[in-house]
C-alpha cells in the first residue's frame, strides 16, 4: 500500500513506520523535524493519492504539558480538523485516527471503586468534561472522524491508554521511573499521592493492535489497554524491584497528577487482538536497553 504517516519520528510513529515498511508498504513520513514537512501545511496543500493515512502527529508532552500548556495542546484541534478535510478532499479510502483515553469524562475517573472505561462511556452527542484541552481535542476529533466516515473514508478510531516503551521521552512517567531506577535514586520520587492508577500498554501492542484493526476492518472506537489497574506506587515497586533495590518512596503532592483512575475495559480490542508485552516484560526490556 501507499501510506501517509504523520508524526513518523515520534514515539508511536517511528514504531509504526518500521512495522509498515517491514510489511512492504511504501510510506511517506511527515514530521515537524523538518519545517517544510509540517503536517498542518501538508494537509492544507497536498493533493496526493494514498491507500491509507495514519495520523500520529500531535502536541502532547506528558502530564506537565497537558496541565501546564493547554493552549499549546489545543493546536491539535486545527491539526486534526485539517487532517479530516484532507482525507475528504483527496478521497483517501482508509485512515487511522488516534484518539486517547483522555477523551473519557473525568467524572468516571475519580477516587473510590475503579470504573473500567468502555467505549460507550463517551457520548459524542453530549460531551462530558474530558481531560483538559487535550481530551477535548480528541473528542472533537472523533466527531470529525464520523463526518469523514459519512463522506466515504473508512476511519479506524483507536483510544490508547497509557502507552510506554524503552525509547519514550523522559517527560512521561514510565521512562522517568526507569531513569530513576537506573540511577538507583533513594528516595524515589512519585508525583501525587502514589495511589492513582493507570492501564499500561507497550508500544509494540499499540502498533500490533493498530495493524490488526486495519487488517480486520475494525472502525472503532476501540480501547487499547490491558484492563490492569496499576498504581504509581506499584509501578515504582515493580521498577525498583527489577533494578534490584528497595528505596524509600517520596511523594510529591504538588506535582501534576491527572485523574485518579484511568483503566480500560479492553473487551472490544480482545475480539481481534491479544496484547503480548506484559508490564513486567516491558520494565525488563527498558532496564536492559
Amino acid at each position: 500500500m501507499n501510506v501517509l504517516l504523520t508524526g513518523h519520528k515520534g514515539f508511536i510513529g517511528r514504531h509504526l513506520h518500521q512495522a509498515l515498511e517491514k510489511r512492504g508498504h511504501d510510506v511517506l513520513g511527515i514530521d515537524l523535524e523538518r519545517r517544510h514537512s509540517d503536517a498542518l501545511d501538508f494537509f492544507r496543500h497536498d493533493d496526493g493519492a494514498y491507500d491509507l493515512a495514519i495520523h500520529c502527529a500531535a502536541v502532547v508532552g506528558g502530564r506537565a504539558s497537558i496541565d501546564g500548556s493547554p493552549l499549546g495542546v489545543a493546536t491539535n484541534l486545527a491539526l486534526d480538523a485539517w487532517y479530516f478535510r484532507w482525507l475528504i478532499r483527496t478521497g483517501t479510502p482508509r485512515a487511522v485516527y488516534y484518539s486517547s483515553s483522555a477523551a473519557y469524562p473525568v467524572d468516571l475517573q475519580q477516587p473510590g471503586d475503579i470504573h473500567r472505561l468502555t467505549e460507550d462511556d463517551i457520548d459524542l452527542g453530549l460531551i462530558s468534561r474530558p481531560d483538559n484541552t487535550y481530551g477535548i481535542a480528541k473528542v472533537v476529533g472523533e466527531q470529525l472522524a464520523a463526518v469523514a466516515e459519512a463522506e466515504g473514508c473508512r476511519i479506524h478510531v483507536l483510544r490508547p491508554f497509557s502507552g510506554y516503551g524503552e525509547d519514550q521521552d523522559d517527560c512521561y512517567p514510565f521512562p522517568a521511573f526507569i531513569r530513576r531506577a537506573r540511577e538507583r535514586q533513594d528516595p524515589f520520587e512519585v508525583w501525587g499521592d502514589g495511589g492513582s492508577t493507570r492501564d499500561w500498554i507497550h508500544v509494540d501492542d499499540i502498533v500490533g493492535a493498530t495493524l490488526a484493526a486495519i487488517d480486520h476492518d475494525v472502525t472503532g472506537p476501540v480501547n487499547l489497554g490491558w484492563g490492569r489497574a496499576t498504581s504509581f506506587d506499584q509501578l515504582a515497586g515493580y521498577v525498583t524491584q527489577a533494578a534490584g533495590y528497595s528505596p524509600r518512596i517520596k511523594h510529591l503532592p504538588g506535582a501534576p497528577q491527572g485523574v485518579h483512575h484511568r483503566v480500560s475495559d479492553p473487551s472490544r480490542m480482545l475480539g481481534f487482538y491479544q496484547p503480548t508485552v506484559t508490564l513486567e516484560e516491558g520494565i525488563r526490556r527498558a532496564l536492559n536497553t
